[in-house]
């Protein structure tokens, strides 16, 4: 774990948050960041977005299929289409995200995989 206070953390966790999931949508979601969901924000800023996704032992790449296999055999949908885009960002392809797919079907349950290839055809649409 990161020893360093946790305001630098958040920082750098707001920055590499930024650097995956793009400018536009962390602003979006900081723009609702009230007193309710403020430690929650840094949370996930200093924990997650720094402490784990900041770790040297995986690539950022890796990281994101990892996202994408977890949030497909849960079947988190709004998380899911998220990191689908944080994974184009990340140097993933459109071939790689329809193998996890395919192996999510296997392990995690069909179902889970035709929600997973719908979101996927949604997020490559916006972005074309």
């Amino acid at each position: 774990m990161d020893a360093r206070p946790n305001k630098e953390r958040e920082k750098d966790g707001l920055k590499t948050r930024t650097e995956v999931l793009g400018k536009a949508w962390v602003e979006k979601s900081q723009a609702n960041v009230d007193d309710f969901n403020r430690e929650f924000n840094e949370y996930l800023h200093s924990h997650c977005w720094n402490d784990i996704w900041n770790r040297p032992g995986l690539p950022r790449k890796t990281r994101s299929l990892l996202n994408l296999a977890m949030l497909t055999a849960l079947g988190k949908e709004h998380e899911l289409k998220l990191h689908i885009r944080g994974a184009l960002n990340n140097g993933v392809t459109k071939d790689e995200i329809k193998e996890v797919f395919m192996q999510a079907a296997c392990y995690a349950g069909v179902p889970s995989a035709v929600a997973a290839f719908r979101c996927a055809r949604e997020v490559f649409a916006s972005k074309e």
